[in-house]
């Protein structure tokens, strides 16, 4: 396929001498032939000409569920794929969130096949534990080898200290990167909000930071004694920051990523009850929400995730207590993201993370495949129901203020508008 994009502005920090400038940009069989201030369209290649047109590198996301296997009804793979590429991104990780889990090379097998030929490219994440039950380790070297990029037991904590410990090591072999989930879940114990004071008008069981700070606390302490390579992934306090940050700078090799909508809303908005809003972890306070800012501008944090967890109606259409987890967010991520950051930073935050997982890192010039997402940042609009292209409907971003819309991507030598 040829693709002419007329008059686009690039946004590409890394490339300074392209960044900010508005451009032609010639695509022939999905490598990028020339880049100039103007093309001549030749024949048979199909023109792009739209209004504020932006691009930039494609967009990738370290924590994406679907459904399938399993769970079909909530998300196909191939739907979900379709979902990623019109919301910017040309990479995603996707959780363990099936039935089965993919704990064995040939679960991880068939989730690569089912992205084959796709134009957003697939990254599976195998589970750390048989079953994701946290009692025994589950093929860890024969799943890196079928294409597994790390390892995590969906948001279930490693409760067992020592087996977080052999993980480590034993990953170390082969530079894999063990995920543990940020939840003590004793202390956790039945809370389905942050603990403070509007869970308690509320009359909501509460999460206080202290079950997120603990767990971090302890496998910072076990990362120091074992070395390796460890995940904290969607951080919600001030105090995980911290505790981040300090270990980073004792040298230790651990990142962490946090889920946008923690960003995005705080727990006030609990007080409709609304079940969208439920989420693991908790949305957290006004001051937690700066902190993770801060966290996210300084490098403390390392990169932004949708945790775009889809969840049919029968799971959400229940009382507070008794809902799932889970709220979409790949279709909203841009329009969040851009409300609350400069447009440079917005991007970088949504192209940083690949090199963690050893996925490579794609390059915006003459000569490079082309994996580019396509947008345009102005202009504000409330988030409908139109809006969402899941098969499920759980955003808690009904009905928010977003600034940009994305076109579409270019990747694998395809085109999705």
């Amino acid at each position: 396929m040829n693709i002419l994009l007329k008059s686009a502005k690039i946004v590409c920090p890394e490339n300074k001498e392209l960044h900010l400038k508005t451009r032609d940009i010639l695509i022939k069989k999905g490598i990028i032939e020339k880049i100039g201030a103007k093309i001549e369209s030749p024949a048979n290649t199909k023109l792009l000409d739209l209004e504020n047109l932006h691009v930039s590198l494609g967009w990738f996301d370290s924590g994406v569920s679907f459904g399938e296997p399993g769970f079909e009804e909530r998300e196909t793979i191939a739907n979900g794929l379709y979902v990623a590429g019109k919301s910017g991104f040309t990479d995603i990780v996707l959780n363990p969130n099936t039935q089965p889990v993919p704990d064995t090379s040939s679960n991880v097998v068939f989730l690569k096949e089912r992205g084959l030929g796709k134009p957003t490219n697939i990254h599976p994440l195998g589970t750390l534990t048989k079953n994701a039950e946290g009692v025994d380790l589950a093929e860890l070297f024969d799943m890196k080898n079928a294409g597994a990029v790390a390892y995590y037991d969906f948001k279930r904590q490693i409760s067992n200290a020592n087996l977080l410990k052999i993980a480590l090591l034993y990953a170390q072999n082969f530079g894999g990167l063990v995920y543990s989930f940020p939840q003590d879940g004793s202390i956790k114990g039945h809370g389905v909000a942050h603990e403070g004071e509007v869970s308690t008008i509320l009359g909501l069981k509460g999460i206080p930071a202290l079950a997120e700070e603990l767990q971090i606390a302890r496998d910072l302490f076990i990362l120091e004694y074992t070395g390796g390579k460890l995940h904290i992934p969607t951080i919600s306090t001030a105090g995980s920051v911290k505790l981040i940050a300090n270990a980073k700078k004792k040298g230790l090799d651990v990142s962490c990523s946090v889920a946008i909508h923690n960003l995005f809303f705080t727990d006030e908005t609990l007080k409709g009850f609304d079940t969208h809003f439920k989420v693991s972890p908790p949305l957290r306070t006004k001051s937690d929400t700066k902190a993770l800012i801060k966290g996210l501008k300084d490098g403390s944090i390392d990169f932004v995730t949708t945790d775009h967890i889809p969840m049919d109606v029968e799971h959400k259409r229940v009382e507070f207590d008794n809902a799932k987890n889970g709220s979409l967010g790949l279709e909203s991520a841009f329009g969040s993201l851009n409300t609350l950051f400069e447009l440079d930073e917005t991007i970088s935050f949504l192209t940083q993370g690949r090199a963690r997982f050893g996925v490579a890192c794609p390059k915006l010039e003459e000569g490079a495949e082309a994996n580019l997402t396509l947008f345009n940042p102005e202009g504000t609009y409330t988030f409908e129901d139109k809006d969402i292209l899941s098969t499920s409907k759980n955003s808690m971003y009904l009905g928010a203020e977003l600034k940009g819309k994305v076109y579409g991507i270019i990747n694998n030598d395809q085109i999705v508008l």
